[in-house]
């Protein structure tokens, strides 16, 4: 009894899959090694404030020019201007603010301002700055000009 090239041909091919199988099926069964990484260097940071320079002054009896002591000071900085509306936490809380407050935001006037308070009392408070655009004629140009300055709290 002879095998023809195709009968030869077939059991080569049954014979690899049964390996490829078996190989496939066996490979779950080893468990690999688990990764251990180790460091022998930790990372500290030292952060420290830069000193101010000194100032010393010593008597001449003829100075050639004169210094006044206040112009070697730096100048004092002025302060920042005072918020013109109720905010906390340099934000405005959208769920509590009245219209006048929300009118202060840039975009924002008397009609969004209402729309605003309408929204939020007929859909519920927002739970995300992002929520404001649910609002007609909010989109979002306006509420990338807002968002900074925008909160949500409970």
């Amino acid at each position: 009894m002879t095998i023809s090239k195709w009968e030869t041909a077939a059991l080569t091919f049954s014979g690899l899959f049964l390996a490829f199988t078996a190989g496939w099926f066996l490979r779950g069964s080893v468990t690999a090694e688990p990764v251990r990484v180790e460091t022998q260097r930790t990372l500290t940071v030292t952060v420290t404030a830069p000193a101010e320079p000194e100032v010393t002054f010593s008597a001449v009896s003829e100075p050639e020019e004169s210094v006044d002591a206040g112009a070697l000071r730096s100048p004092e900085p002025e302060p920042a201007p005072a918020p013109s509306a109720p905010q906390s936490g340099g934000r405005i809380n959208i769920n509590t603010a009245d219209a006048q407050t929300l009118m202060t935001l840039p975009g924002i006037g008397e009609k969004r301002a209402a729309d605003i308070i309408a929204d939020r009392e007929q859909n519920g408070p927002y739970r995300y700055p992002e929520d404001i655009t649910r609002v007609k004629g909010i989109g979002e140009a306006t509420m990338k000009k807002i968002l900074n300055d925008i909160t949500v709290e409970d």
